[in-house]
């Protein structure tokens, strides 16, 4: 019996391998899509290349998101699931920051989300199926110093209610996760000052896991999980609540 496919860009490392790795043990062929090859490489040797396959891709180029879709068609036959996870941050207080920084951060982490939408939609809208899971993060609802990424991850909501809208009666299920303070290698650069000052703003006073993500990711992917859709799951701690916020 064929694996259940599922797609999750940005797979070299933090949220995105460790979404692969769950999305392995649950039992799917996983599809990692990243532009780091030599990390994407190391992913898919670690998860066995009978689990998984390593495609390199940049989202924010429609031909090799098209060549994406292709070759993971070939292997499963069909997409199950798309997890868009690919994103970068250039955070500075508006006075400073530059166009091209603004730029960057939109075309990668909305419009490049964008392009993988359009491409999951088309096959999972004729196939009759499907789930797409989008990774905003708690930070749409404002963050100082980040009005680029703020704004892109707001336009990821706002993209997966609108999604979930049009894909509702295709059986398709659109849905987003919105992580908070979590430890990856991005929050692991932080200066212990600034990194302690943002755990101390959190109610439970921790980070959280790049596992915490993937195991909300695990359950929006399961098929055994149906009517939920055009939602925001945070995975933040409570720090949405607005406790403690700074």
């Amino acid at each position: 019996m064929k694996k259940p496919l599922l797609i999750v860009t940005g797979a070299s490392k933090g949220i995105g391998k460790a979404i692969a790795q769950q999305a392995k043990n649950d039992g799917f062929f996983v599809i990692l899509a990243d532009t780091d090859l030599v990390n994407g490489m190391l992913v898919e040797a670690e998860l066995g290349t009978g689990n998984c396959k390593y495609i390199s891709c940049n989202i924010c180029d429609e031909g090799e998101v098209m060549n994406l879709f292709e070759k993971s068609l070939e292997i499963g036959g069909e997409i199950d699931v798309v997890v868009n996870n690919a994103g970068i941050t250039k955070d500075k207080m508006i006075w400073n920051m530059t166009l091209d920084e603004f730029d960057a951060v939109i075309n990668v982490n909305l419009r490049g989300t964008w392009i993988m939408c359009r491409q999951a939609a088309k096959i999972m809208k004729t196939q009759n199926s499907g789930r797409i899971i989008n990774i905003a993060s708690r930070a749409w609802l404002g963050n100082a110093g980040q009005s680029n990424y703020a704004a892109s991850k707001a336009g990821v909501v706002a993209l997966t209610r609108v999604l979930a809208l049009e894909l509702g009666k295709y059986n398709v299920y659109v849905n987003a996760v919105a992580p908070g303070l979590i430890d990856t290698p991005l929050t692991q650069k932080l200066e212990k000052s600034v990194l302690d000052k943002l755990i101390a703003a959190q109610p439970t006073k921790k980070m959280g896991v790049a596992a915490d993500v993937a195991n909300v990711v695990s359950f929006l992917a399961a098929e055994k999980t149906q009517f939920i859709t055009g939602q925001v799951i945070y995975v933040d701690g409570g720090k949405n609540i607005g406790a403690n916020m700074i």
